[in-house]
């Protein structure tokens, strides 16, 4: 799928070796990883979820028809939970079940349990919901949501109303400049994870055992802990083999998590499977949100920016869910890696009658970062300048200050991000070769495009200091050492990656290095497996215990200070044998002198950016809009790449879901709200046809606060293909799409608007 540049010295590019092999990867190509629907227990029961049908109502009444032998079902409803009838997230306006009042199609309302699954639909189809409609009708969109004459979901149908402002817009637009102005959208995408979401619930020993496909174990455990009333040690959260995330296991597994718990609880601690078939999954769960951002850009003659003023807006859905989080980092995105003096970003969360969209790979900056890059691309053509000129003008460099306020330290070189980008892709003889291909009106044009970007790592701004991460080592008598985190692995390699550091930290062999299972009864709470926090801040942290449990191995077991690995294991059995099992812990250390005001969005929002530049190719056949994506290149400078190989295929992925976000990946909601093309045969994503040659280069300045220099690269590829493919479909076609996905109707119609 992807090429990789090597022996570069002018940019420092990684060479994809000394890779060791995935800890994951044996289990998986074997096929005995052991995935949710691959366990089963004896008496299990399998659910099934029956719901509401209209975007927003009351529930009247449930009757259940009578030639049904309920007593062989196990039933849930709202009346049947123990603790508080809520789903515990930033706020608790989520029910678990649906009492009366409910905010749109899709709201669970009753579980059926029985051992055998093909009696689940005879059950649902026997059991009668009597809705009652809201008197007013549904809110679908961010400016039906806005405007004073609708349905008032929550106050003004506004979740969050962020400002993020540095020197005066309104000052400088008084100024001599060039404007320009635009409106963009983005649609709706579908995680669409190779794996569905299932959970299965049993009581053990009288501990409420969950375990399932998620990324956040101890997200979940605080769920079932808020809606069952038990006590946190009679809770415990296990980890499934996860086909995939992307955020979309963020939260809801607390939903289904609860949902199986209810039922064996009702069951008498009967093992319960709740697991959601495609169809269901995609209809249900959140996706990313829609956004619609109005952008003013304001520049001198010479192309300097004067100002950047954005009013940017998501649809969160029916309940707040994670939108907040989506929100800011959207905000703090929104004005792209650029020295600018004078900048607005209003950024708001708007409730509508959708089921609640939530977080999805970027969450937030896919969607803002679009909206510049393709405005910036509008502004130079107002200039009269070439895009990547005006971009190498404006881009941050050490010593500037950030659109949040935060000073660029360290050896970070956008300018030679660049250079290599357009020097791999040959960016300006391809500029000149498009352009004499596209006078020769054949059936086709061609055009090339780009993006530049950055994207923060972790927890945005104090948001690390409150997760209080923890994380730690265990080792045995032969000096195997186990990483205990409750980060999970969900196919981006963290096991690797994870390993890969603890080895370098004590100076072992990889192999001797394992992850144990997250299991909330046995590792600490590491934070959630989102954010690219994973490298940066838990790999920080295990570096921490690595240097605290050598420091314990000199202190007590006699490890001289320079050892190979028999020494270390020896040292390891001495220990053991003095004092048992060894475990270490250790706290998330918070960059000092690193601050930020919520209120005023301004300080230090992130303690690393990864920063990039993507280049994108394409040919768009004129007659029928389609588009051919030619090659694709990838530069990102990371600070440092622990494992080349796992490094490389993050981007890659990113990368082609950043394809189906751009071109392929159309959400269409029907008349409830709900996702109405949910089977993968009408919802399309990229094939391996679709998909282009990728280069994917690294630079290395070991800027990043994560182990030897390390920032998170997880969520950047995500930002910059759909911008930078816009950009080139623009470019070939002399057009001015503004929102994506760009389907091929959208292209022919674009094309139509030049012409008239």
């Amino acid at each position: 799928m992807y090429t990789s540049m090597h022996n570069d010295d002018r940019f420092g590019t990684t060479l994809l070796k000394d890779a060791p092999l995935r800890k994951d990867g044996a289990e998986k190509v074997r096929g005995t990883a052991r995935y949710v629907a691959d366990i089963s227990y004896p008496g299990m029961l399998h659910a099934a979820t029956l719901r509401t049908r209209l975007p927003g109502g009351t529930v009247v009444s449930i009757r259940f028809d009578d030639h049904v032998p309920w007593n062989e079902y196990v039933v849930v409803t709202a009346a049947d939970i123990p603790g508080v009838n809520a789903v515990k997230m930033i706020e608790t306006d989520q029910p678990v079940l649906v009492e009366t009042q409910y905010r749109h199609a899709g709201e669970p309302v009753v579980l059926v349990a029985h051992p055998e699954p093909r009696a689940l639909a005879c059950a649902l189809a026997a059991i009668h919901i009597e809705e009652r409609p809201c008197a007013e009708p549904p809110v679908f969109t961010i400016e039906e949501a806005l405007r004073l004459d609708t349905r008032r979901i929550v106050a003004d149908n506004v979740y969050r109303d962020y400002l993020m402002e540095k020197g005066s817009v309104m000052d400088a637009e008084n100024g001599p400049c060039r404007v320009f102005e635009g409106e963009y959208h983005t649609g709706a995408q579908e995680h669409l994870y190779i794996e569905p979401q299932g959970m299965i619930a049993r009581v053990e020993d009288g501990v409420l055992t969950v375990e399932g496909s998620l990324q956040c174990p101890y997200y979940v455990h605080a769920a079932l802990v808020y809606a069952t009333g038990l006590p946190e040690e009679r809770v415990r959260v296990l980890q499934c083999a996860t086909g995939g995330a992307f955020g979309g296991k963020e939260e809801y597994p607390s939903h289904i998590a609860c949902h199986a718990a209810l039922l064996t609880l009702k069951a008498g601690g009967r093992p319960v499977a709740l697991i959601y078939g495609r169809g269901e999954d995609m209809a249900v769960t959140p996706k990313r949100h829609p956004s619609r951002s109005r952008v003013r850009l304001g520049a001198s003659h010479d192309g300097r920016l004067r100002f950047i003023d954005i009013d940017f807006a998501i649809d969160g859905g029916a309940y707040l869910t994670l939108s907040p989080v989506v929100l800011s980092r959207g905000v703090i995105h929104a004005a792209g890696p650029y020295r600018c003096d004078n900048i607005r970003v209003r950024g708001r969360a708007v409730a509508t009658s959708h089921p609640p969209f939530g977080a999805f790979r970027g969450f937030g900056a896919p969607q803002s970062i679009f909206a510049l890059e393709a405005a910036l691309d509008g502004l130079a053509r107002v200039l009269g300048m070439a895009p990547d000129v005006l971009r190498r003008r404006n881009v941050l460099a050490p010593g500037d200050i950030s659109p949040a306020g935060q000073g660029i330290e360290g050896p970070v070189d956008m300018q030679r991000v660049i250079d290599q980008a357009l020097e791999v892709c040959g960016y300006r003889t391809k500029v000149e070769a498009y352009r004499r291909w596209n006078t020769q009106q054949g059936a086709t044009r061609k055009g090339i495009g780009l993006a530049t970007f950055y994207h923060g790592a972790g927890f945005t701004g104090n948001g690390e200091l409150a997760l209080r991460s923890r994380a730690g080592l265990r080792v045995g008598p032969k000096g195997l050492v186990e990483i205990l985190t409750s980060t999970t692995e969900m196919g981006q390699g963290m096991q690797t990656t994870l390993s890969r550091i603890v080895a370098e930290a004590l100076r072992i062999p990889y192999e001797g290095v394992v992850v144990a299972r997250p299991d909330t009864r046995d590792v600490p709470n590491s934070g959630p497996t989102v954010a690219s926090r994973t490298c940066m801040v838990v790999g920080a942290i295990l570096t921490q215990a690595a240097h605290d449990l050598m420091a314990r191995l000199c202190a007590h077991a006699m490890l001289p200070s320079a050892y190979d690995y028999d020494e270390f294991r020896a040292a390891c059995a001495r220990l053991h044998a003095a004092e048992g099992v060894t475990t270490v812990i250790a706290d998330y250390r918070h960059p000092p002198g690193s601050k930020w005001d919520e209120s005023t969005f301004q300080g230090s929002p992130y303690a690393s950016f990864a920063w990039a530049c993507y280049v994108a190719e394409v040919e768009v056949d004129v007659a029928t809009g389609e588009v051919c994506i030619l090659d694709f290149t990838a530069v990102q400078e990371v600070g440092r790449v622990v494992h080349p190989t796992v490094a490389a295929g993050q981007i890659a992925g990113g990368v082609v879901q950043g394809i189906g976000y751009a071109l392929f990946e159309d959400v269409q909601f029907g008349a409830d709200g709900q996702m109405a093309n949910n089977r993968v045969t009408n919802y399309i994503i990229p094939t391996s046809a679709d998909i282009p040659p990728i280069r994917v280069l690294f630079q290395e300045s070991r800027h990043g606060a994560g182990p030897g220099g390390a920032a998170g690269i997880g969520e950047l590829p995500m930002d910059g293909p759909a911008p930078a493919i816009i950009n080139a479909i623009n470019a070939a076609l002399g057009t001015d799409i503004r929102h994506v996905p760009a389907m091929p109707e959208h292209i022919l119609a674009a094309m139509d608007r030049r012409c008239s």
